[in-house]
């Protein structure tokens, strides 16, 4: 099943927020635009690999689904989307296994049957906004953890990294991620240091310096309450072991949450 083909052909962060749906204002039509294009980069793809925040919630854990049948259940503000996913089950398998061999606290979760049409789970507005502008392959869905040290979740991404790089199909990898949620108007009230961790996040990202994301202080994350971080530190992991170079970015806060995309292509 694995070889010396280089198959992680790209990657990717993508926003997972209502308004790139329909987008009301020109930044945020640019911003669809991008994530547009990273569904046209991606058409080449057999496979993705995709972690969200918004699904599985362990602070200690970092999670692997097994499950076969991925079904759409959970929109955010009254938005649903429709969709039913497979599982690259050989390749989460091996996600798993690597990781755990590593001594990374990885759990493998499944649910109500080991396989067949009842082993099914649940997909949130993490997975399904991002997917709906991809074309649509089966998936392996990863879910971080914010309590496991940065370094852990930085050779998580490593072990993505080398197990992508061998595998035997066309795979891409996605972080699902947006940014600050403290930009005010919302549920969290506002804090400058949203506009802070943002601009620093979208400067790291063009130009494609994700080891910064290292030094990036507690209490700025704590203030500026996003919902990025600990999956760009697993991008930042995949990218060690496969460097590719940025192909377009994009970013806009139309409401209390910032909103971005990157698109990494193969150097």
């Amino acid at each position: 099943m694995y070889g010396v083909k280089v198959m992680l052909i790209g990657a990717a962060i993508m926003s997972h927020g209502n308004p790139v749906l329909k987008p009301e204002d020109e930044e945020t039509r640019k911003l669809a635009e991008a994530l547009k294009e990273i569904g046209r980069e991606f058409s080449k793809a057999e496979a993705y690999v995709i972690i969200s925040p918004h699904n599985v919630r362990m602070s200690e854990a970092i999670g692997v689904i097994m499950v076969e049948n991925l079904i759409s259940w959970l929109g955010f503000d009254g938005v649903h989307l429709p969709g039913e996913y497979k599982t690259e089950k050989e390749l989460a398998k091996e996600i798993y296994q690597r990781a755990k061999v590593k001594g990374l606290p990885v759990v493998d979760i499944n649910f109500a049957s080991l396989g067949g049409e009842y082993s099914r789970f649940p997909l949130t507005w993490g997975e399904l906004i991002p997917l709906h502008f991809l074309e649509k392959r089966p998936i392996v869905l990863l879910t971080p953890a914010r309590k496991v040290s940065r370094d852990t979740l930085v050779k998580f991404g490593e072990v993505i990294g080398e197990v992508l790089e061998e595998y035997d199909k066309k795979v891409t990898f996605v972080a699902s991620a947006d940014h600050a949620h403290a930009h005010g108007n919302g549920p969290y009230g506002h804090a400058p240091e949203a506009k802070e961790y943002d601009e620093l996040i979208m400067r790291i990202i063009k130009e494609n310096r994700l080891e910064k994301l290292l030094e990036i202080s507690d209490e700025l994350i704590n203030k500026a309450l996003p919902d990025s971080y600990w999956q760009l530190l697993v991008l930042y992991g995949v990218l060690k072991r496969a460097p590719m170079k940025l192909k377009l970015s994009a970013y806009v806060c139309p409401t209390y949450f910032g909103m971005g995309a990157a698109l990494f292509v193969r150097k």
